[in-house]
């Protein structure tokens, strides 16, 4: 598995951008695959620099439904004339952090290439997109609207990327909202690959613990975006086996 980020908050490349958000191109066997793009039309500038043909892009997966990861999908439609988006049903309600909107754009919701999921689908032999019935590690103050109420977002919106190639178990988040923990113990991966939201965490005891707690799953780990810098670089000092992925970074598992 081949797999490019297209987009991430944090660039080692004076060619390459970065923003706020998340987008990653993967290929895999003879799939071409988008997992998500970014917050703007960044993602799309980048993919040119790093030849990555977006018109040939054969499914496309939308992790949740907050801007950071919506916000291109515009773009993509424009420049992509086939491929379906995927996205849980629940990613079209709109999404709010306070008083802030942080949904998807709602004209986005009506375009018929996007296919809402309610149950885990297999994409393609051995290609899985999946989800975790738990409650979220932390909602904060985002909220999700149903009807005209607004509740706490229940992060049902949140779906994996789950690739089984060469007796490995891959699994790529967006954001992991759900306890990168609980989707770890849930699926029980060789690798995985996005952000775990630890952004906000103090770099004290408390991160320390979930280094600790990581080292002992056995899994390969390729981090980003909401992570957070220096909480990567806490984290780096105290793993075995993580690296973060820049945009404009690429490996191969």
């Amino acid at each position: 598995m081949k797999l490019i980020s297209l987009v991430d908050n944090c660039s080692q490349r004076e060619d390459i951008g970065c923003e706020h958000g998340l987008s990653l191109y993967i290929e895999v066997r003879d799939k071409k695959i988008l997992f998500d793009a970014g917050q703007t039309e960044l993602f799309s500038e980048n993919a040119r620099r790093l030849s990555v043909d977006l018109s040939a892009v054969d499914i496309a997966i939308l992790s949740h439904g907050h801007y950071d990861h919506a916000g291109g999908l515009k773009r993509f439609l424009e420049v992509n004339k086939r491929a379906s988006v995927y996205l849980r049903t629940t990613a079209a309600l709109p999404h709010f952090n306070g008083e802030r909107y942080i949904g998807i754009d709602p004209e986005l919701t009506r375009c018929d290439r996007l296919v809402p999921v309610d149950d885990d689908i297999e994409l393609a032999d051995g290609i899985w997109l999946k989800s975790i019935d738990t409650a979220p590690a932390y909602s904060g103050k985002m909220t999700e609207q149903r009807g005209e109420r607004l509740a706490p977002d229940s992060f049902n919106h949140e779906q994996y990327l789950f690739i089984e190639e060469n007796g490995k178990k891959i699994l790529i988040s967006g954001c992991s909202h759900k306890g990168i923990f609980a989707i770890i113990e849930h699926f029980n991966p060789d690798a995985v690959v996005g952000g775990f939201h630890f952004m906000d965490m103090p770099l004290d005891e408390g991160l320390s613990d979930i280094a600790a707690r990581l080292d002992t799953l056995g899994c390969r780990y390729y981090t980003c975006h909401c992570t957070g810098q220096k909480q990567y670089e806490y984290l780096n000092k105290r793993m075995k086996s993580i690296e973060y992925l820049s945009a404009g970074d690429g490996i191969e598992i």
